[in-house]
């Protein structure tokens, strides 16, 4: 079975002077706020495309990094990722870097890593952001 998941976005104005509102009509989530001045400088009280991508990367990665960890025999107790991606105006998203702590009892740091790697490769996200580069680092708390 596929699923298929539907976001919507309603934009006023210039790309520079207009704004938009991005509706996550799957889960019947927002409106959020858009605008360039927001993707361009940065804003804590609005949302970027980079943002949401970010949201995307960091929750794929973790689900496919809770699996990889359970089909080790290593289930984890609990994953905090961070997805940081970067946007250059005039050139567009450069990367995505993740930043994963887990506790997972019984698993040397090593082998942690090893697995987070794996998910990274792995993750569907990952793979549709395969034209950027994706860092990861990856420690046990």
């Amino acid at each position: 079975m596929s699923v298929t998941s539907e976001a919507s976005t309603s934009w006023k104005g210039s790309l520079t002077e207009g704004s938009g509102e991005v509706a996550l009509e799957s889960s019947n989530q927002g409106p959020f706020a858009v605008n360039w001045k927001a993707r361009s400088e940065g804003s804590t009280s609005v949302t970027t495309p980079e943002e949401l991508v970010a949201a995307a990367h960091s929750s794929c990665f973790s689900m496919a990094l809770s699996n990889v960890l359970a089909q080790n025999g290593t289930p984890p107790e609990s994953i905090e990722t961070t997805a940081s991606v970067t946007f250059i105006p005039g050139t567009g998203i450069t990367g995505s870097h993740l930043n994963v702590e887990a506790v997972v009892p019984g698993l040397s740091p090593e082998d942690f890593a090893t697995l987070a790697a794996d998910a990274k490769a792995n993750c569907p996200v990952s793979k549709a952001l395969a034209g950027v580069e994706i860092t990861l680092e990856a420690s046990l708390a």
